[in-house]
């Protein structure tokens, strides 16, 4: 079972960016569908964007035009590079995977959706 590492958060002011990065353990990571997520204090967990195996990407309504996530397969490693962050994007972010293709209806559909996941990272953005 592949594990994943995140790293890259931290704190920053509306308008700034910031780049998250996701290591996984294994050279394995094309094989998987891979997503962020974010969860702020109170609220339920929040798919951000997605890759499925066969190319498919989704980003949440609220993050589309600001934020673009990607992967190095060479490196074994997913990013979300973050810009124009608003004070609500504020939240412990995760990565997140699952074996194989998540049907593209379903990349954001909620964490259950995805079995193996890092420690979260946390974004704090300031107005």
């Amino acid at each position: 079972q592949v594990q994943l590492v995140e790293s890259g958060g931290g704190s920053v002011q509306a308008g700034g960016s910031l780049t998250l990065s996701c290591a996984a353990s294994r050279n394995t990571i094309d094989r998987y569908s891979v997503a962020w997520f974010r969860q702020a204090p109170g609220k339920q967990r929040e798919g951000v964007a997605a890759f499925s195996v066969g190319g498919y990407t989704k980003y949440a309504d609220s993050v589309k035009g600001r934020f673009t996530i990607s992967q190095d397969n060479a490196k074994n490693t997913l990013y979300l590079q973050m810009n124009s962050l608003k004070p609500e994007d504020t939240a412990m972010y995760y990565c997140a995977a699952r074996f194989g293709r998540v049907d593209f209806r379903r990349l954001l559909s909620g964490p259950n959706e995805y079995n193996v996941w890092g420690q979260g990272t946390q974004v704090t953005v300031s107005s």
